[in-house]
């Protein structure tokens, strides 16, 4: 909660780097990102939040605790779904819609090749919990 964030280099003389000018606009808008990028301003945790920067907020003494239980969350799911699913939107991100369609279609058609994902089916209809093992 007191984090700030900002894209500072114009006042250096030099651009956003690592990104900067990429990433932020496909996180914020290309309105917002410009903003921050043009004016080398700060902004706080609150208006980071509000803007889609961060997804959440957390005081400083909880911050560990939070990110270990939505690690932990993510841990219950299918291991191999999770990586595709990481990269279908870090490989969509950065290709057209439609190529980023295709991407999605082959990793969803490659889950089905999985143990993980007979399983995590089978639970489903048995109305149990799925026991993944990443296979």
């Amino acid at each position: 909660e007191k984090a700030r964030f900002g894209q500072p280099e114009v006042g250096l003389g030099i651009i956003p780097g690592h990104g900067g000018t990429q990433r932020l606009p496909r996180l914020v808008g290309e309105g917002r990102a410009m903003e921050i990028c043009l004016t080398g301003s700060m902004i706080d945790a609150q208006e980071a939040y509000r803007i889609g920067l961060v997804n959440h907020i957390y005081p400083p003494g909880e911050l560990m605790n939070a990110t270990k239980a939505i690690a932990q969350t993510i841990m219950k799911n299918a291991p191999i779904a999770v990586r595709h699913t990481k990269i279908a939107i870090d490989k969509g991100m950065q290709v057209d819609i439609d190529t980023a369609m295709t991407i999605e279609a082959d990793l969803f058609g490659l889950c089905f090749s999985t143990e993980d994902q007979k399983e995590g089916m089978e639970a489903f209809t048995s109305k149990r919990k799925a026991v993944f093992r990443g296979k």
